[in-house]
């Protein structure tokens, strides 16, 4: 006999892996970040250290500690491409939420489900960020 596949109980596992990797990306960004905030001590950017550019990441351990002190603005200024990106992850992580919970389910249509357009899109938009931030001052 063979079990056909509940595809509820799937879109339930998605949304608990969702979550999951949401909380402990949350989890790793909120320990850097407290480190930061609170001795000094991150992470220094590789790319910054070998081209003297910013690059689209440099500054998101300063946005976080800014974060941890409430001070939303500096935050802001130190990187609004991850911060952009940060309340957009946080709307994802609320949805995901709301979908393990059993409530309803966020559905967009294929097109916006193919990983490989919002991979595309996020890496043309971080090209982007770390031109125009380095031409043109943003704060």
């Amino acid at each position: 006999m063979t079990t056909v596949p509940n595809p509820s109980h799937s879109a339930t596992l998605n949304a608990r892996n969702r979550v999951r990797m949401a909380a402990t990306f949350g989890a790793i960004g909120l320990s850097l970040s407290g480190v930061y905030a609170f001795s000094g001590y991150g992470i220094p950017c590789p790319w910054r250290a070998l081209t003297h550019t910013l690059c689209p990441f440099c500054g998101a351990t300063t946005l976080g500690a800014e974060l941890w002190h409430g001070d939303v603005a500096a935050a802001w200024a130190a990187n609004q491409f991850v911060f952009v990106l940060l309340i957009g992850l946080a709307l994802v992580g609320v949805a995901s939420i709301v979908d393990a919970l059993g409530g309803p389910r966020l559905r967009v249509g294929a097109r916006w489900a193919d990983q490989r357009l919002w991979y595309a899109v996020l890496g043309g938009a971080a090209l982007a960020f770390a031109v125009l931030r380095n031409l043109v001052p943003l704060s």
